[in-house]
């Protein structure tokens, strides 16, 4: 129970009346009248302690007139425990009856039972009106001691000043409560502030406990939420990161369960009046401090949702007042940390505390196609997030043979006769594929052996006359002609084209161009065999870096849709190239199985196995990887 409303209940309590009944008074001291806050009572008590020590006086009483001849006692100065009311107590509370009556201060004398002096009093009671809103019929009764009525006209007139500046601030007090309850919102306002700057959970749960432990002038402010059973601290003042391992970590949530267990705020060191248990905060007051704490539950939906703790050095325990601003800064800011935990929670999370909340008309009696519909669609769900299928990488292909022989035309000349069509089988350097014309070649050869002869004529006729020089001249013009004889004779072994590789004639349909002129390196003839083939596949590069070496996978070409082919990946080309306007990367692969329908150049779509992945994951890669390229993540 908070002091607050300890106060509450004290000032709805009856005072204690005299003389009829013969109760005592009952007051409280408070440290004098400009530190008065609280209840009208220990307002009062206050205000007599302060008017005794300026009259002098030597005791003093607050009393209220009520119908018929009761008085109420409110407060007595010095309080004392008495079972009995003091005796000047009973004539003090007629005098100040009459004193409400005339509405002025009023004095008389009076002796203590037993005391048989004959001579003047020297003890006087002195009753003075309060003027005060709060405390309708009340008057103060002092009782001072005096030799001489001059003596008791100046107490009196002292006590009347001293009562008159007193209750002036009763306003002051009122002020005082009002300018008190405007820090109290200013302070929760100013923290709902700090909280209302930041979108995430984390950062505004720092917010709060930094500002706390600003506003409230506090060494660390933390703050815990409940788990399951349990609370876990999720932020620290001044802490970026924590672990939950650390011990002052695990002696704040014991301190926080102990709060969260009782309901109620927790102050160490608490009241005498105390009901609540805080042996958690006192173990960890005595560990880490000693500390000053108080544990402050944060209540959402009618549940307490987590738990407040602030700590700071024990020569500053916390007040009153300051546990109320507290209380009603958490007010304020619980709405926005538990929609911002809320939010911050991951899909799954979300989706099952919506489904929670749907269970209840789940399993209900009505509505029994949604409810199918519901759960089939949960089914479909979950097959798509923890079945897997397999993961392929789709590309197009074309056919070529491992080996390929490239037959060119050897030197310039015309078509003479071609001997072999395309799908013909050849052996190599048997088959002739084709010839071309030598006649012009022959005659050039026969030109050449004549220019030889006549050279090696003249060198003999240059060597019988002793003619050195013109006998070297006829000799080198003799060894020209003779590197012309033999290219010529070379270029004409040419003529007959052949085919070092065995195999099938895939290109080179000449037969309709016999004549024709060709050109030295011109392609005439292609040469592969059909009985190794592979495959090149064009690879999209959003896929390539899963294509590994090794990897097995199956095609099927446009001829022959049904029939799968199974291959394995042997290479794959580091660069890219462009393909029918895409950017690919090419894989050569290796055909396990070979048919004999199969032929170079044959296109179709080839799937490569790559791994095992959820199906959900393989349906929405390419929709996730769109997104992400446009919102650049």
């Amino acid at each position: 129970m908070t002091q607050a409303k300890v106060n509450r209940m004290e000032s709805q309590q009856n005072p204690h009346s005299i003389p009829t009944a013969g109760q005592t008074a009952h007051g409280k001291a408070l440290p004098g009248p400009g530190h008065a806050e609280g209840s009208p009572n220990a307002f009062l008590s206050s205000l007599l302690g302060a008017a005794c020590r300026l009259g002098p006086a030597e005791a003093a009483a607050a009393l209220r007139h009520q119908a018929g001849s009761r008085v109420d006692v409110l407060a007595v100065h010095p309080v004392l425990d008495l079972s009995v009311p003091p005796a000047w107590l009973t004539p003090a509370a007629a005098l100040a009856r009459d004193s409400l009556q005339a509405n002025r201060s009023t004095t008389g004398p009076w002796s203590a039972p037993g005391d048989g002096s004959k001579g003047p009093a020297q003890q006087y009671l002195v009753a003075i009106p309060l003027s005060l809103t709060e405390l309708p019929a009340t008057a103060v009764a002092f009782l001072i001691q005096a030799r001489g009525e001059a003596a008791v006209q100046d107490i009196r007139e002292r006590l009347e000043l001293g009562v008159s500046l007193l209750v002036l601030s009763g306003p002051r007090q009122a002020a005082q409560k009002r300018e008190q309850d405007l820090r109290r919102l200013h302070q929760a306002m100013e923290t709902l502030a700090a909280l209302n700057r930041h979108r995430r959970f984390g950062s505004t749960a720092m917010a709060l406990c930094n500002e706390a432990a600003a506003q409230w002038r506090c060494d660390r402010a933390s703050l815990g939420v409940l788990k399951g059973r349990y609370v876990q601290v999720r932020a620290l003042s001044h802490a970026e990161s924590f672990s939950r391992k650390m011990q002052v970590v695990q002696d704040l949530e014991a301190a926080m369960e102990e709060c969260l267990d009782q309901d109620c705020e927790i102050v160490h060191p608490a009241a005498q009046e105390a009901t609540y248990i805080s042996r958690q905060s006192a173990e960890m007051s005595k560990k880490h401090g000693p500390l000053a704490m108080v544990s402050l539950p944060i209540r959402y939906g009618g549940k307490v949702w987590g738990v407040l703790t602030l700590e700071r050095p024990l020569d500053r325990p916390f007040a009153v007042d300051e546990v109320e601003a507290m209380r009603l800064a958490l007010e304020l800011c619980t709405a926005r940390l538990v929609a911002l935990q809320e939010q911050d929670r991951w899909f799954g999370a979300k989706l099952a505390g919506r489904l929670r909340g749907a269970l209840a008309a789940l399993v209900g009696p009505r509505h029994t196609w949604a409810k199918i519909t519901v759960l089939a669609a949960f089914a479909a769900l979950l097959f798509l997030i923890f079945a897997k299928g397999n993961y392929r990488a789709e590309a197009s292909f074309v056919l070529e043979g491992t080996q390929r022989q490239i037959v060119p035309a050897p030197f310039d000349g015309y078509l003479k006769t071609v001997h072999v069509e395309v799908s013909d089988s050849i052996q190599a350097l048997a088959t002739p594929l084709a010839e071309l014309d030598t006649a012009e070649l022959r005659l050039q050869l026969a030109e050449a052996k004549a220019d030889e002869a006549g050279y090696l004529k003249q060198m003999d006729a240059a060597m019988r006359d002793g003619e050195t020089a013109a006998a070297q001249i006829a000799e080198a013009n003799a060894e020209k002609a003779q590197a012309q004889i033999d290219l010529l004779e070379y270029m004409i072994g040419q003529a007959r084209l052949l085919s070092p590789l065995s195999g099938t004639v895939v290109e080179g349909d000449l037969k309709r161009q016999i004549g024709a002129p060709v050109k030295t390196g011109d392609i005439l003839f292609e040469v592969t065999p059909l009985e190794s083939l592979r495959a090149v596949l064009h690879v999209r590069e959003d896929q390539v870096t899963d294509v590994r070496v090794g990897q097995k996978g199956r095609l099927a070409t446009a001829s022959y849709p049904a029939q799968r082919i199974a291959f394995e990946v042997e290479r794959i080309n580091p660069i890219a190239e462009v393909v029918k306007q895409k950017n690919v990367f090419k894989v050569r692969v290796r055909l396990l199985e070979l048919y004999p329908w199969l032929r170079p150049g044959m296109e179709g779509v080839a799937k490569i196995d790559l791994a095992k992945r959820p199906y959900a994951w393989i349906w929405t890669r390419k929709i996730i990887n769109w997104i992400r390229m446009q919102l650049w993540w």
